[in-house]
């Protein structure tokens, strides 16, 4: 892991959108694009578009937070914390 990874990381990490969709694939691992999208609307009242939460996904997956795989035509999103560890230990050695 280098500083672009680091910085990858922490950047998608600065949204707080992202933040709520990492937590809900933390408390229930293995959703579809469809129940992330009802998760979000039914804990947080509004409503955010197919295409936004696409988005905000595949920030996480390129910085390696989010794994995807596909169920026939679905894809199935799961939160991957071992980038984030490794981003964290890397991040406290080098500043402590």
């Amino acid at each position: 892991m280098n500083d672009d990874d680091l910085d990858h990381i922490f950047k998608a990490l600065g949204d707080p959108t992202r933040r709520k969709i990492i937590d809900r694939l933390r408390e229930r691992p293995g959703q579809s694009l469809f129940e992330i999208c009802a998760l979000f609307f039914a804990e947080n009242g509004m409503a955010l578009s197919r295409q936004a939460v696409t988005q905000h996904i595949d920030m996480l997956q390129k910085a390696g937070l989010v794994r995807v795989e596909w169920s026939g035509r679905t894809r199935i999103h799961s939160l991957d914390p071992g980038p984030l560890r490794e981003a964290v230990d890397l991040w406290l050695r080098n500043h402590l």
